[in-house]
């Protein structure tokens, strides 16, 4: 009896890994890139180096590997949104600094930039996560 719970179990545990992985922000397509962005860049804390490219050239990168649902430029920084993830990506020393946060933050602290893009405090905001504003 103890072994027949013991199979159903581990059956449980294979049958929702991939669910949790696919709920993991790497698994939502439209979440950022965290998981590459990590690997491909040089870690600063909570942020991200790339000590030889330019912002739009770190940018294409990054929408390279996950399309982003909007972009924006503004002086020398580039900004993509991802559902309720913004990268911003700007000029530091001969390359680019690259910064992930939630939507609603980075567009606080950038919204001169985007002008266009959906205010997050708005009624009319949908973001990307599962339920919210719908």
């Amino acid at each position: 009896m103890n072994s027949a719970r013991l199979v159903r179990a581990a059956v449980a545990a294979m049958l929702a890994a991939p669910l949790l992985a696919a709920c993991s922000s790497d698994g939502d397509s439209n979440a950022a890139p965290r998981e590459w962005i990590r690997k491909t860049y040089t870690a600063t804390g909570s942020d991200w180096l790339d000590p030889d490219s330019t912002p739009s050239e770190v940018a294409q990168a990054i929408r390279t590997e996950r399309p982003e649902l909007d972009r924006a430029s503004g002086g020398t920084m580039e900004f993509l949104r991802y559902g309720d993830d913004m990268v911003t990506v700007s000029p530091y020393r001969s390359g680019s600094l690259i910064e992930i946060e939630d939507y609603r933050n980075g567009y606080h602290r950038h919204q001169q930039h985007l002008t266009y893009w959906p205010n997050p405090n708005s009624s009319s905001f949908r973001g990307g996560g599962p339920g919210e504003g719908k």
